[in-house]
């Protein structure tokens, strides 16, 4: 219990302080550093450890990297230079309603009734988040690309991941992810990196728990959580980063806190614990030879 809730509220943290990052580098370039750094920090933790030895199995942990390290990071870090940390915390972690979108769309796995309400009631909170209405600025629609993402990601580790070992696959995929970053970083962005002696401390700070935290301590921990508990159990607690990054939003970097932001923010809890609480029902035999038991088998918090 200990563990989920520290996984939560770092999660929860991870996003006001991203936006603090964003003051002296650029998104996708920031993003590299950290995930590079974070994967080479635990190489010499996994050398002796299983590694995939065919292609396919490399191209897998590709796709997951690409996804989970790259689309998923850069649509937040994207999303806060316009919105709120807050905000973004709250669209980005829709990812469980994403998650049973698309195992219904492309594995035709069924779900309860009471998925698909956990389901709408999580797009109101989303509505109700906005005010009722869709801001058409660009970091909206980064945090629900973030979100979809991060779906996406969750929904193919929970099929894959049986055949790797958890840290190396996490590793990996942080290290792909941050070359990803780093090399399309002076195609999308204008790359940039300026350490300012006046506040040197904050930065170190920062970027220390950007490497440290948000990417090492935090997948080892959840890790752990998932290996030594019941996972459905555990992701129920997935509700809690939106509340936790938009308290954090509020109370480091001063950012406004309306009521319909708390609303949407309890409603889309509330659908998130629904999505989560139940085991789905898989239909057919395809859903059935993959093993897909649980909907939050492996998923990963907010990083």
């Amino acid at each position: 219990m200990l563990l989920t809730l520290f996984t939560m509220l770092v999660s929860g943290l991870n996003f006001p302080i991203g936006k603090m990052a964003l003051e002296f580098g650029s998104p996708f370039l920031l993003l590299s550093i950290r995930f590079i750094a974070a994967g080479l920090l635990m190489l010499p933790f996994i050398l002796k450890r299983p590694h995939p030895r065919k292609a396919a199995e490399w191209a897998k942990i590709a796709v997951t990297g690409l996804l989970q390290s790259a689309l998923v990071m850069a649509g937040v870090y994207l999303s806060m230079k316009t919105i709120p940390s807050g905000s973004s915390s709250i669209l980005s972690s829709t990812n469980p309603i994403w998650f049973i979108i698309f195992s219904f769309l492309l594995y035709r796995v069924r779900y309860r009734i009471v998925q698909w309400a956990g389901v709408l009631i999580g797009f109101f909170g989303v509505a109700v988040a906005q005010g009722f209405h869709v801001q058409l600025e660009s970091g909206f629609w980064y945090a629900i690309g973030a979100g979809m993402a991060w779906g996406l990601a969750t929904l193919l580790i929970s099929r894959w991941g049986k055949a790797y070992d958890t840290w190396v696959m996490a590793a990996y995929q942080m290290l792909i992810g941050g070359v990803f970053l780093l090399a399309t970083s002076p195609f999308v962005e204008q790359p940039h990196f300026l350490w300012d002696p006046d506040h040197l401390g904050k930065e170190l700070f920062v970027f220390g728990w950007m490497i440290l935290m948000s990417s090492i301590a935090q997948f080892i921990s959840w890790y752990y959580v998932l290996m030594n508990s019941d996972p459905g159990k555990a992701n129920v607690y997935l509700f809690l980063i939106p509340l936790f990054g938009l308290s954090s939003g509020w109370i480091i970097l001063g950012e406004p806190l309306h009521a319909y932001v708390l609303a949407g923010a309890l409603c889309t809890g509330i659908g998130i614990y629904l999505v989560n609480k139940p085991g789905p029902v898989s239909s057919g035999r395809a859903a059935a030879s993959e093993g897909l038991s649980d909907p939050g088998k492996r998923k990963c918090p907010a990083g």
